[in-house]
């Protein structure tokens, strides 16, 4: 087999993943779509990288390549960047807000504070979610979850946390093991 026969079989073979062609992908602009892409400057593999101005989030791989993932971010002073580590996933996961989440909004989630909300397609974690954990602090409450509204991705609008279709947290979710290490970048702009 040539090199013109091996990147067609391996880009025919790319184009057949679920995400490559699913719905939530179709309704993103291109470079928040997920894509199996060569990192310019090679990060260690297995991590996750978050870059809040671009809205994108990368599973690093051997060789210098990398997933990417479109994704929304924290609004204002919530997004808070550091490294982190996965400390527990969780599938279809229960919410519970914050205090600072109730004290900022208690319109919108003071009904949820006590008993917080079961896990579902309605629930703000969606289909799957990874706990951010740093070491001498343990659970920070900020995850990558899923949503289900297609139209926050590429947007700062979430209580700090990085938020990806239903679709992609899955595959996503699958990837990750436990203790992997995540950075969150600091923003050079403000949203």
């Amino acid at each position: 087999m040539n090199r013109r026969d091996f990147m067609a079989a391996g880009a025919a073979a790319i184009a057949t993943l679920p995400f490559a062609r699913g719905a939530a992908a179709q309704a993103l602009p291109p470079h928040l779509q997920p894509a199996l892409i060569t990192m310019r400057q090679p990060l260690p593999p297995g991590e996750v990288h978050v870059f809040p101005d671009h809205f994108q989030l990368f599973w690093t791989l051997p060789g210098g390549q990398a997933w990417r993932y479109g994704i929304r971010v924290g609004r204002d002073a919530l997004y808070e960047p550091g490294q982190y580590y996965v400390g527990a996933k969780k599938e279809w996961p229960s919410w519970t807000p914050t205090p600072d989440m109730v004290e900022r909004e208690p319109e919108k989630y003071a009904q949820y504070a006590e008993d917080g909300m079961e896990g579902g397609p309605g629930n703000p974690l969606g289909a799957r979610a990874l706990y951010l954990f740093q070491q001498g602090r343990g659970d920070t409450y900020l995850r990558i979850h899923g949503t289900a509204d297609v139209n926050t991705i590429g947007r700062a609008v979430s209580n700090g946390c990085a938020g990806l279709t239903n679709e992609h947290i899955r595959q996503l979710y699958a990837q990750v093991p436990m203790d992997a290490r995540v950075v969150l970048y600091p923003k050079m702009t403000t949203a």
